[in-house]
């Protein structure tokens, strides 16, 4: 059997899976669920929010670059961009309808992993984006998590339109960076890339979630 890239990413992922499914659990937990999601809406908004830019940014790069696959990967993230794109309105919508705002200090861990993205975008590869995007829609929420959180917290439908597009789209998101991923033909110092920023992002993510979960103001 062929080990593609692809498939090699997602057997590293795969010891991240168990902290971060008790972390997501934690999170989704009923009691205090009312109070504790407009925290999740607010320190998710700045991720959601640097998607965008930090699409554009590595599309840029690419293009000043020599690299064969390099163009490949530019038009890949170019629209995926636009796929992105107006993603943070429909969370502040979300978290009107919810009855409140964005942070005013987003959350430190959602700064660390986007801003861990910048630096590898400008100092490493921007391939290394991908390892951040599979993880981020690789833990997509489920179809039904919107209908069962509606239901725990009593809050109106209309703010879980993110959760609910999100359980909708990142699937196919997920299948189309893979298929890139595989296309890329990528040398190993690369893949090494990609697994790194990975594995990171997996780490992150459980202390974000794991944060909001457990400290009533949603900072560790």
């Amino acid at each position: 059997m062929t080990v593609t890239a692809s498939l090699a990413l997602r057997t590293k992922l795969a010891p991240t899976t168990t902290a971060l499914r008790a972390a997501t659990a934690r999170l989704w937990r009923p009691d205090g669920l009312r109070e504790r999601y407009p925290r999740y809406l607010a320190a998710m908004y700045p991720l959601v929010r640097a998607s965008v830019p930090l699409l554009e940014r590595a599309a840029e790069r690419c293009a000043g670059l020599a690299d064969p696959a390099a163009r490949h990967l530019g038009a890949y993230y170019g629209r995926h961009a636009e796929e992105e794109r107006d993603h943070d309105l429909w969370l502040l919508e979300d978290l009107a309808v919810a009855g409140a705002g964005p942070a005013a200090v987003p959350h430190p861990v959602a700064v660390e992993l986007a801003g861990a993205q910048y630096y590898r975008i400008e100092h490493e590869h921007p391939v290394a984006l991908l390892g951040y995007i599979a993880v981020l829609e690789g833990n997509a929420p489920g179809p039904r998590l919107a209908d069962r959180l509606a239901a725990a917290t009593g809050l109106p439908d209309g703010a879980f339109r993110t959760l609910r597009e999100h359980a909708e789209l990142d699937g196919g998101h997920l299948d189309d960076l893979h298929r890139v991923l595989d296309e890329l033909a990528l040398p190993p110092e690369r893949q090494r890339a990609v697994s790194v920023s990975a594995l990171h992002t997996a780490n992150l993510l459980t202390r974000l979630f794991l944060s909001l979960a457990t400290d009533p103001g949603g900072h560790p």
